[in-house]
């Protein structure tokens, strides 16, 4: 496969506004049902084609999306003076071949898969599993697998990897205060803990004082030199690699912390995510002065599992236990948090309770959120959403795990359930959409790891996982 040939100096060409299918998701912010804002504006300038397209191509100028045989005789044409698509025109056609086809099977594992990830460049994909497994497939090779890893002093299960921007390096994490690190660049394909392959033990525990504590989150610096954690005595926990020693430690919430991510590339800016119901920011460098975050944004009614950054530095998006994804803008944050009241029921455990149906209509009085998306569930455990590429998509839609076992992928401005994936048989706790290619990779509870393309390979798809040999797997009753 090659990428599309086309200029990424320049993103935003021209207004444009794309089309709507109808499904049965909701949206809703700023009262209104269709999302008005800046960042509305910018996904439509991001993902639609040169306005001089009309001048060159015989013919008025369709309702978009332009069709591909348009652009083409449009760019034949050199409607846009430069001779080859700009990253705009490249978004407006390859965000329409949405990766709906298949699925194919890539791995089948007989223990829960918690994480699955490509790597930044597309190149690799990690996947970590309960069964004290991680495995780094090269996706160029035809899924084989580089690194099958057995972990190390595991409790629980993978609760988070991260690899190095260098690809070099994989860090994973469990119900402990102690990450390992791996060479992932190293030739040993089995790395078995202190076996085959050095795991090396970085402690997290500054003070020693023998209270356990686990980490949910874990992520390197756009630099490789320091990891961010979110752990569950409600801390975030900067770790700095080059010296080898925990360079701080901030009581950030008021419950776990399950998410933590980098704003943009600079690194400067953190954010987080709590079962407090608040996601916060924090400028780094305020951390030593200050101690408290740059700003609190409230509108969850529950806890938060997992937040997702459009890499700006300016908006994000963050899965909660309320069965909602909220878009913001943290120019809307505020510096005092205002508990939400929540469903009023100290009994109620999305581990294993449905949520109430009444609460679906329930709203934080003071929510600052810019949008919110509704169809999927967060439930049993901590369901991940994330953008789509910016590349191939502009990042128009969010796309998301579920606890019904499926994949939901929504448009970003107006809220439409463009999409939903079914094939597994137990919740999807994380998905990942490749960087550049119209591939998705969804991973679930049942052990399937599993591929969805456009347009497809031609190859038999994979039956459902009720079809092995051996029956249906039953789910246990204790989640994370």
């Amino acid at each position: 496969m090659s990428r599309l040939n086309k200029d990424t100096s320049n993103c935003m060409d021209d207004d444009g506004s794309g089309s709507n299918e109808s499904s049965e998701s909701e949206i809703y912010g700023e009262g209104t049902s269709y999302l008005v804002h800046e960042i509305a504006q910018i996904t439509k300038l991001r993902s639609s084609p040169n306005e001089n397209l009309s001048h060159v191509v015989p013919g008025r100028m369709r309702r978009l999306p332009a069709s591909t045989v348009r652009m083409l005789v449009g760019r034949e044409g050199n409607y846009s003076g430069r001779g080859k698509f700009s990253a705009a025109d490249g978004c407006h056609m390859l965000s329409r071949y949405l990766p709906t086809k298949g699925p194919w099977i890539v791995d089948r594992m007989g223990s829960r898969a918690y994480v699955s990830q490509f790597s930044d460049d597309g190149s690799l994909f990690i996947a970590g599993f309960q069964g004290s497994h991680i495995r780094i497939y090269d996706v160029e090779k035809d899924w084989k697998v580089k690194k099958d890893i057995s972990a190390r002093n595991l409790r629980w299960t993978i609760t988070d990897t991260s690899l190095s921007p260098d690809r070099q390096y994989l860090v994973y994490a469990s119900m402990s205060p102690i990450i390992h690190i791996v060479n992932a660049g190293s030739a040993t394909t089995e790395s078995v803990a202190n076996v085959t392959e050095i795991h090396y033990g970085l402690n997290f525990d500054s003070d020693n004082d023998g209270v356990e504590f686990g980490i949910f989150s874990i992520k390197f610096s756009t630099d490789g030199r320091e990891l961010v954690a979110g752990t569950s005595d409600s801390s975030i926990c900067v770790y700095d690699l080059g010296a080898d020693k925990l360079s701080l430690r901030i009581p950030a919430h008021l419950s776990d912390v399950n998410t933590v991510c980098f704003a943009d590339e600079s690194g400067h800016l953190i954010y987080s995510g709590s079962d407090d119901s608040f996601c916060k920011v924090w400028d780094r460098r305020c951390f030593v002065s200050k101690g408290q975050p740059a700003g609190v944004l409230m509108g969850h009614l529950e806890g938060i599992t997992f937040i997702n950054s459009r890499g700006d530095g300016r908006y994000l998006i963050s899965n909660g236990k309320d069965q909602t994804t909220k878009l913001w803008d943290i120019r809307k944050m505020s510096s005092n948090a205002m508990n939400s009241l929540g469903l009023g029921d100290d009994e109620w455990d999305y581990r294993w309770m449905d949520y109430p149906r009444y609460a679906r209509n329930l709203r934080h009085p003071q929510d600052q959120s810019l949008a919110t998306y509704q169809g999927h569930s967060v439930l049993r455990t901590l369901v991940r959403c994330y953008f789509s590429p910016s590349y191939s998509t502009g990042q128009k839609y969010i796309y998301t795990g579920s606890s019904d076992a499926s994949v939901y992928i929504y448009d970003l401005v107006s809220g439409e359930q463009v999409a939903k994936l079914d094939h597994h048989e137990a919740p999807v706790r994380d998905c990942s959409w490749h960087p550049f290619y119209p591939m998705l990779i969804s991973s679930a509870w049942d052990g399937d790891i599993v591929r969805w393309e456009f347009p497809g390979n031609g190859e038999p798809t994979a039956p459902p996982p009720n079809r092995r040999s051996g029956g249906v797997r039953i789910r246990g009753m204790y989640y994370m």
